[in-house]
C-alpha cells in the first residue's frame, strides 16, 4: 500500500542518513522495519500485567509544557518513585523511575505521549510481571 506523512524535512534527512549508514536497500524497506519496531515495543508494554519495575525517559520543551506535565505527574506519584531532569539547550529531559501496575505505567507513557511539546518517550521495562 502506498501512503504519505508530513515529517519535517530535518527528521527526513536524519531518517535517511541512518537507514544508509545501516546499509538499508531503500527508504520503504527502512520505515517497514522502524514500524515493526514500533509495534513490537508497543506490543511488549501493552502485554506485560502484574508489577513493574520500569525506566521512562522523555524530551520536551520546558516552556510550552512544563505546568502541564507536572500535573500529570502529579496523578502517577503512585507509580512514580525517583525523577531526574536534565537541561539540553531549549530541551529538557527527564527520567521517571517506576515501580508499580503495568497498567498505571502504561497509562503514564500514554499520557506523556498526548503532549504536543514532548518530543520522545521511551520505556524500558527492567523488570516486568512475569519474572
Amino acid at each position: 500500500m502506498r501512503t504519505s506523512f508530513n515529517i519535517p524535512d530535518e527528521l527526513i534527512e536524519e531518517f535517511d542518513r541512518a537507514w544508509r549508514d545501516e546499509g538499508i536497500a531503500n527508504r520503504s524497506r527502512a520505515v517497514r522495519e522502524a514500524m515493526r519496531e514500533f509495534v513490537e515495543s508497543h506490543s511488549r508494554l501493552e502485554d506485560t500485567s502484574g508489577e513493574v519495575v520500569a525506566l521512562v525517559g522523555f524530551d520536551y520543551r520546558h516552556h510550552d509544557v512544563i505546568r502541564e506535565l507536572h500535573g500529570a505527574q502529579h496523578e502517577y506519584q503512585d507509580v512514580i518513585l525517583n525523577t531526574s531532569h536534565t537541561h539540553q539547550g531549549e530541551w529538557c529531559l527527564e527520567s521517571l523511575f517506576c515501580r508499580g501496575d503495568a497498567e498505571r505505567v502504561r497509562e503514564l507513557t500514554y499520557r506523556l505521549r498526548d503532549f504536543d511539546a514532548v518530543r520522545r518517550v521511551k520505556v524500558m521495562l527492567i523488570r516486568d510481571g512475569d519474572e
